[in-house]
């Protein structure tokens, strides 16, 4: 018996990183997997794991969304993972990655849960998983302006639906995790005009002396997408390592 047997779940941003790390951690414990992101190749590599199948998905455009939603019969748990890590104070922000980054890292999940609530309502049940961060109203961290605050907005966000769909058994709950080894954090570490520089000091600001990986983060993620947590919604479950301490 696993965890979440005969759970439906659909994530974001399953193609790498906490999103993979996700969607085969659910399917190993028994739930049927609708894993989505706009890499379709990364993407296929999940179909060769039972309970995965793939859609490709563009998070920011709401026809596609619709679309999605209109294939599935049913919903259990919807994580909304995608999300763009700006870097600079708000001096560097351009007004287009401002709008870029509230667009993936906010509108996106707004489009995903008003679209998907709809049919949790009709079940009166559902589980909604946003992924916000360390950085966000819980701490401030230098050159993270704009993704400090699309992710402060989704704390809000969460705290929000969870208050206005408490009683018709819907629970809504984010995970706020520091950093983690992913490809998308080795990608930003290559793009600085110093990488090894900027290695030390993404691992200079960690107090256990290493990053979390996306496999220690999808255990929390299973614990929220289970019913082991069904008397937890409107939380922001840290998982830091102790950065916010």
């Amino acid at each position: 018996m696993g965890r979440l047997d005969g759970k439906v779940i659909v994530l974001s941003a399953a193609a790498q990183g906490i999103g993979r790390a996700a969607a085969i951690a659910f399917a190993k414990e028994g739930a049927q997997v609708i894993a989505t992101d706009i890499n379709e190749d990364k993407l296929k590599e999940l179909e060769s794991y039972q309970g995965i199948q793939t859609r490709v998905l563009d998070v920011t455009k709401r026809e596609q969304i619709e679309k999605l939603c209109s294939e599935i019969d049913r919903i259990d748990v919807l994580f909304n993972v995608a999300g763009f890590v700006h870097h600079g104070t708000i001096l560097d922000c351009k007004e287009a990655d401002w709008d870029f980054t509230m667009s993936l890292n906010v509108r996106s999940m707004y489009l995903m849960i008003k679209t998907f609530l709809p049919k949790m309502l009709d079940q009166k049940s559902g589980n909604i998983i946003n992924m916000s961060s360390v950085a966000s109203s819980i701490k401030g961290v230098v050159n993270r302006c704009v993704y400090s605050t699309s992710k402060a907005a989704v704390i809000g966000l969460t705290k929000s639906v969870a208050a206005d769909f408490l009683e018709q058994g819907i629970r809504c709950n984010c995970i706020c995790p520091g950093t983690v080894d992913t490809p998308s954090l080795r990608e930003r570490i290559q793009a600085r005009p110093n990488p090894e520089q900027a290695l030390k000091e993404f691992l200079a600001r960690q107090r256990t002396g290493r990053m979390a990986t996306a496999e220690e983060v999808a255990h929390l993620c299973v614990y929220l997408a289970s019913d082991e947590s069904v008397y937890v919604t409107g939380n922001e479950h840290i998982i830091d390592g102790g950065w916010s301490l």
